[in-house]
């Protein structure tokens, strides 16, 4: 028997380190277009996708899209101490998490790197597709060092482009 409570515990929300947490906001909103909500200007900001998950005909279902927050390194909130503690500074070297975005319909791959590219960030790699869970993956490290994959549907019978690696 289990100890687990007979609800799954629900992941809400997922933040990423920023020694500059208004113009990770900023980059964020030009380069997936999303909604950049600062709660306070400047110390948290939550990156607001808007709309809803789709239905697989394509209609909204009841379940909003997730949220990302940037916090600022230096001082992260909420903590019980209001001058927070150490570490103050955002990850060096070495593997950390990763966000994958879904690629949404209306966008492509090119237009989200070549943005994220202008505006600082570093192609980690593209154009790869992945069969078990059959997409088109790309990954960009943004300013602040977090890595950033994208997810894009290959669909039914997917076509690979020719200079596409696989796996």
């Amino acid at each position: 028997s289990s100890d687990l409570p007979p609800m799954t515990n629900t992941l809400i929300f997922v933040d990423l380190a920023s020694d500059d947490p208004a113009a990770a906001g900023a980059f964020y909103a030009k380069v997936f277009g999303w909604e950049n909500d600062a709660r306070p200007q400047g110390i948290y900001h939550r990156m607001v996708p808007g709309g809803f998950f789709k239905h697989k005909d394509g209609s909204d279902s009841q379940i909003g899209n997730l949220h990302l927050g940037i916090f600022d390194a230096a001082n992260a909130r909420p903590h019980p101490d209001p001058a927070g503690v150490a570490p103050r500074e955002i990850s060096g070297g070495g593997r950390k998490a990763r966000v994958w975005i879904l690629i949404s319909d209306d966008d492509s791959a090119d237009r989200i790197l070549g943005t994220a590219e202008e505006l600082g960030a570093k192609i980690l790699w593209w154009n790869h597709y992945w069969k078990e869970f059959n997409g088109y993956n790309h990954a960009f490290e943004d300013p602040w060092g977090n890595e950033i994959l994208l997810w894009g549907k290959a669909g039914e019978n997917p076509q690979i482009p020719a200079d596409y690696t696989r796996e």
